[in-house]
């Protein structure tokens, strides 16, 4: 197994997330039963950093290449996980779960009540991944326009709203 680390992101990174992302997404063309459904396109470098300055992303890294991110912006007293993504040769190790684990210590350090994030409910690395970590479906919107203005984009995009789903992580 290659040591692979984590850290904060720095600006630098963006190109490499836009990347991994794309390497990532590619488990999404494949998936059978998204046969049909558009892949929204990845987040540009542009906007990737534009996330970093606001200091809440983190890198894994393996030597000098970015293998894994975390990209997350404040929302209130919330920080809203925009995307995770890890390079599928890397898959399976334990990164996502250390990048979400150390954006939990980030977030609760920081002050934030809570992770919130929008997924396919029912895709294995998707709802049931951000389960076993501590996420719950939100079923009420009310204060948290932002998961019903992502969900109803991620509609918009042509992605089934049946099993598109908003969810949370209260932080202690």
């Amino acid at each position: 197994m290659t040591d692979w680390s984590l850290r904060l992101a720095r600006a630098g990174d963006a190109e490499s997330f836009h990347a991994v992302e794309e390497d990532a997404a590619t488990l999404l063309h494949e998936e059978p039963s998204l046969q049909g459904i558009p892949v929204p396109p990845s987040t540009s470098p542009a906007d990737y950093c534009k996330l970093i300055a606001r200091g809440h992303c983190l890198t894994a890294h393996a030597d000098d290449e970015v293998i894994g991110f975390a990209a997350a912006g404040p929302l209130k007293r919330e920080l809203h996980l925009n995307e995770i993504s890890v390079r599928r040769a890397f898959q399976g190790k334990g990164i996502g779960a250390a990048l979400l684990e150390a954006l939990a210590i980030d977030a609760h350090n920081s002050g934030f009540r809570a992770i919130t994030l929008n997924t396919y409910r029912d895709i294995p690395w998707n709802g049931p991944f951000y389960a076993r970590h501590g996420f719950v479906e939100v079923e009420n919107f009310e204060g948290r326009p932002h998961l019903a203005e992502s969900l109803e984009g991620a509609v918009a995009l042509g992605m089934p709203r049946e099993r598109r789903c908003a969810m949370i992580r209260y932080l202690p």
